[in-house]
């Protein structure tokens, strides 16, 4: 293969509501990209999880008003597919050999030097996840910042590379059976979507089953086998520097991976978000729920949602109309005494938007946020805060 300084785009000129696809010739095969925005503007990666692309992943996020109102205003975004993932993707021929996870993170270098692209924002699902860490750690001058969904780290626990032993024998047998589709369908949602016999499965989970039926075997198989033969990345997260924002649904099979994920970081760079009554997939079942934390994420960066589209009492109009007072430790409640200390503060309430997630000087948060969409369209946000204070 033609390494990345012979990268072409082909059938670039092919729409996807709105978007354009590139196929960017890799060492590892070819890569569709789907850009969307202005590409003068900072870029956003994405990259999706096992056997999902950028419509099967992403779609609720950006079909939410406000957050596409914040993502497309403030980033041109490019959607990376996994080698065979893009919408009408032929099977990969088998004599192709399978790339690792470091091929797929040398993928997106590739891509970045293609496009001409310095250092990028990145948001991934689980596996997707993994490698924009993974690249993040490889290539560190090339990412602004990390927001993680499910994200995984560690090497396949005995019980998922059991669980992924299954599903590649059942796509080399059967292909993407009915059996199969469950197996992902309870990887990427929580019970509540999924539907009993009694009730019937959400518009969510029926259109992703659909989506399903449209990959082929082979090329979810290669991925799949990437993912389980991953290694170990607990040992470099203290070493990254970017700011990171992990989201994890409560009833997540990678729950308890976000949180030791989570414990790695460095505190200053990181804070973890779980949503309640959600699966792995907050991007889809409840993208709302993303918001709050992605400005006040962005809003480190400078970046903030346009006025005019910023009616929501759900959300901040722009930095400006925050007084820094009503972010201080003690208009919430905390008293801070200057003494090597540890102490846990835990509440509940209705807020219109999120508390500050630093304070300034040596002191170091980790915070932790549980979120509930609201009738009356606000959210019941919990926060636990851990403050780590200097002598």
């Amino acid at each position: 293969m033609a390494d990345s300084n012979d990268s072409i785009p082909l059938d670039a000129q092919k729409i996807y509501l709105g978007g354009k696809e590139h196929r960017v010739r890799t060492r590892c095969g070819s890569v569709s990209v789907i850009v969307y925005g202005d590409q003068d503007k900072p870029a956003l990666i994405t990259y999706p999880d096992l056997a999902l692309n950028h419509v099967s992943c992403f779609q609720g996020l950006f079909f939410c008003p406000e957050a596409a109102s914040l993502l497309l205003h403030n980033f041109c975004i490019y959607h990376v597919s996994p080698p065979g993932h893009e919408l009408g993707a032929a099977p990969i021929c088998e004599s192709t050999s399978t790339p690792s996870v470091d091929d797929l993170a040398d993928q997106i270098l590739e891509v970045l030097n293609f496009f001409g692209l310095g250092a990028v924002m990145c948001m991934g699902v689980t596996a997707g996840a993994y490698i924009l860490t993974l690249f993040a750690m490889k290539y560190r001058e090339r990412v602004l910042g990390l927001i993680l969904v499910s994200p995984l780290c560690q090497a396949p626990s005995w019980t998922e590379w059991f669980y992924n032993k299954v599903m590649s024998n059942l796509l080399y047998f059967y292909g993407m059976c009915g059996l199969l589709k469950e197996v992902l369908l309870q990887r990427y949602f929580s019970k509540e979507v999924r539907g009993t016999a009694e009730v019937p499965e959400s518009d969510i989970v029926q259109a992703c089953r659909r989506l399903l039926d449209e990959r082929h075997a082979t090329n979810v198989m290669r991925f799949l086998q990437a993912i389980n033969r991953r290694p170990d990345l607990t040992s470099g997260l203290k070493r990254l520097r970017c700011r990171t924002l992990i989201f994890v649904g409560d009833s997540s099979p990678f729950h308890s991976e976000a949180l030791y994920m989570t414990s790695k970081f460095d505190r200053r760079f990181s804070a973890l978000v779980e949503v309640q009554a959600c699966g792995s997939m907050v991007t889809e079942e409840q993208p709302h729920a993303m918001l709050i934390p992605m400005e006040y994420f962005f809003m480190r960066y400078g970046l903030y949602r346009p006025c005019q589209l910023s009616g929501s009492p759900r959300s901040p109009l722009s930095p400006s109309c925050i007084s820094p007072e009503l972010l201080s430790p003690e208009s919430m409640g905390l008293k801070l005494k200057p003494i090597k200390t540890r102490a846990k503060v835990m509440f509940s309430a209705m807020y219109d938007h999120a508390p500050e997630e630093a304070l300034p000087g040596r002191a170091a948060m980790r915070s932790r946020a549980h979120v509930h969409a609201h009738a009356g369209g606000g959210y019941l946000i919990e926060f636990g805060w851990i403050f780590e204070l200097g002598t």
